[in-house]
């Protein structure tokens, strides 16, 4: 089934089958309670049967069959293994902030600069993610580097966003690579090897003794599979040197890693001066969309400080909520267990019996 299309997919579909023999209980049903009646009125005149049930006792006597029917269809549907899109707490378990530091963030059309403003959002962003999630920072510039590994310490976090620098130099793609090695230590993801790779496919001669080590074979996966961990990359877009932002997208896109991207600045900019000379720095917001659609993440615009922290909110509750598909036999047979009780239980007091 296209999930799109139906909320609920059944892993066990041949067990809705069962579900006919719904209609024969209800008929069994209706013949008992025609017997009963009429075994009744054997014994006893019919104004008496008549006052002795009147209309709440009439009502009353189909309530818990009513109820137990309802309980064995919810049995019937948990015995398919129903799955539904719900709901539930993220089970991500890294968050790596990959924050340029470049020169175009000292731009003041974020007030009071796209710097400042991004480090104020980023701290309170920590304040309000569960304290089980680890988080790591990448800083980039002309280059990135991990300026915290991951870590449950705000503390250490917070100290890390302070000691931001400004450099020249944008290199955004390097970034999402040295993020993906903190979340696969182990993968051998290395960024020297990456930009030289990277040089080699466009034809360009490199030094081959500049390579740190050949990156480890990966199988890609499915975009935006893997779970635990995710990548925030604010920056204004602006690449200037460094690995392609692309060729870097499609390498998280490759092992399921999720890139939500935060656009600092306006699409207007400004021109700003650092170390002696000018530039006009813009947001290119084209280029984070892609990155973000190319992970199946999701891009924010933040056009002032008060929109960045606003984005980083709705951020912290996306990686701590999310819908996913999980299979709700279990909640349908809780329910079948609490409706089958309540129908006992009010058979008893109301009757004497059970149904």
């Amino acid at each position: 089934m296209n999930a799109a299309k139906f909320p609920i997919t059944f892993i066990w579909p041949e067990f809705l089958w069962a579900l006919l023999a719904l209609p024969l209980v209800v008929l069994m049903y209706v013949w008992l309670m025609r017997r009963r009646k009429a075994q009744s009125v054997r014994y006893a005149s019919l104004s008496l049967v008549r006052q002795a049930m009147g209309a709440g006792q009439s009502i009353k006597r189909y309530i818990p069959p009513l109820l137990f029917l309802v309980a064995l269809m919810l049995m019937l549907l948990a015995a398919a293994r129903p799955m539904a899109t719900i709901t539930l707490p993220s089970n991500k378990q890294t968050v790596i902030l990959a924050m340029d530091v470049s020169g175009s963030m000292r731009a003041t059309d974020v007030q009071p600069n796209r710097l400042v403003a991004s480090q104020a959002a980023a701290k309170a962003f920590l304040e309000d993610l569960p304290r089980n999630v680890r988080v790591g920072i990448v800083a980039f510039a002309g280059t990135a580097q991990v300026v915290q590994a991951p870590t449950l310490s705000r503390e250490d976090l917070v100290a890390a966003i302070d000691k931001f620098q400004l450099q020249r130099a944008t290199a955004i793609g390097s970034a999402i690579v040295v993020s993906l090695g903190e979340i696969f230590p182990d993968a051998g993801i290395d960024l020297q090897s990456v930009m030289a790779q990277s040089a080699r496919n466009r034809g360009i001669s490199i030094d081959q003794s500049q390579n740190a080590k050949p990156q480890k074979e990966h199988t890609p996966v499915e975009p935006g599979s893997f779970s635990s961990a995710a990548i925030i990359l604010l920056t204004d877009g602006q690449r200037t040197t460094g690995v392609d932002t692309m060729e870097a997208a499609k390498m998280a896109s490759e092992r399921g890693v999720r890139i939500y991207t935060v656009g600092i600045g306006t699409v207007e900019g400004e021109t700003i001066g650092f170390e002696g000379w000018s530039m006009r720095v813009r947001l290119d917001e084209e280029t984070l969309k892609q990155v973000a659609a190319r992970t199946m993440g999701e891009y924010y615009y933040a056009g002032s400080a008060e929109n960045l922290k606003k984005v980083y909110e709705k951020l912290s509750t996306r990686l701590t909520l999310e819908k996913r598909e999980t299979e709700i036999s279990g909640l349908l047979a809780m329910a079948a267990a609490v409706l089958a009780m309540m129908a006992a239980g009010l058979s008893v007091l109301w009757f004497s019996r059970i149904l």
